[in-house]
């Protein structure tokens, strides 16, 4: 067993994988709760066009970069365009599930704490869209941008008033970000090759897509951050306790792994004792 691959199969072998069934049934039921909790959303049309423009005149005010710059390097080529609507619409949700996967499969102590990680924010997130409905800059005709997925295609929206499947006024914060960014976050903590941070492209990339495509403003990825930040910091501490430690650095051959003859004995208290014993005869 060399040094590279000592680390995760150690982790693997001791972190026993939580029941796949279990697991189907929770990460289902935490879909369906959201989608139920959106629909709740659904109706206050009236306060979501109000938060848009409060939201709009805050980032002039603060001077974010409009969101119309980068929709215009999008708008290029009809082919850049259409690429980017197809990132939005088919991306987000398998991306998502394939990092779960995968870290289910092949580092079970980072999918459980993924999982929480991801469910906190969800969570978060859902309360947010209650409470604060936001219609999307793309129906705001103060920003004077277009809905590249209805004139372009392809589009995962319908008319707001006969679309039942979604909730069209839940801006913010951007789960598309949020999410993005935890599976870049996830991947990085997870493997080792020295490309990983290459991750950061996928949210790298999906800010770009959801803000040109006018789907989300820059606050929605700000905010969608920050409350990543704070699932991270309250949910890591607790699970990696007595676990793995928790780093973005790449894991070091420890001496448990790197040498078994390395390893220094501490004395217990009753062997100080003894010792102290057998000098005073």
């Amino acid at each position: 067993m060399n040094g590279r691959t000592e680390p995760a199969e150690a982790e693997t072998d001791a972190i026993a994988r939580p029941p796949l069934v279990r697991e189907l049934l929770l990460v289902a039921g935490l879909f369906l709760v959201y989608k139920l909790g959106r629909q709740l959303a659904t109706g206050h049309t009236g306060e979501a066009f109000r938060n848009a423009d409060r939201v709009w005149d805050l980032e002039r005010a603060v001077r974010l970069p409009g969101e119309g710059s980068v929709q215009n390097l999008l708008l290029h080529g009809d082919t850049l365009i259409h690429v980017a609507n197809t990132y939005y619409a088919t991306v987000h949700f398998p991306a998502t599930a394939a990092f779960l996967i995968w870290l289910y499969l092949r580092r079970p102590a980072h999918y459980v704490r993924s999982r929480r990680v991801l469910a906190a924010l969800t969570a978060a997130a859902l309360m947010v869209h209650l409470a604060f409905p936001l219609a999307p800059p793309r129906m705001l005709a103060a920003t004077g941008l277009i809905d590249t997925g209805q004139v372009y295609g392809p589009s995962v929206y319908g008319s707001p008033q006969t679309d039942h499947l979604s909730n069209q006024f839940a801006a913010m914060p951007s789960l598309h970000f949020g999410w993005a960014l935890m599976v870049a976050i996830g991947l990085i903590a997870a493997t080792r090759s020295r490309w990983r941070w290459l991750w950061l492209l996928h949210p790298l990339l999906t800010l770009l897509v959801i803000v040109g495509t006018a789907n989300h403003y820059w606050l929605d990825a700000i905010v969608a951050t920050a409350m990543l930040g704070l699932a991270l910091a309250v949910i890591l501490p607790r699970t990696s306790s007595g676990g793995t430690p928790i780093s973005l650095r790449s894991p070091q051959r420890t001496a448990t792994t790197a040498g078994r003859g390395t390893r220094k004995l501490v004395p217990t208290p009753r062997d100080e004792e003894a010792v102290l014993v057998g000098a005073g005869r």
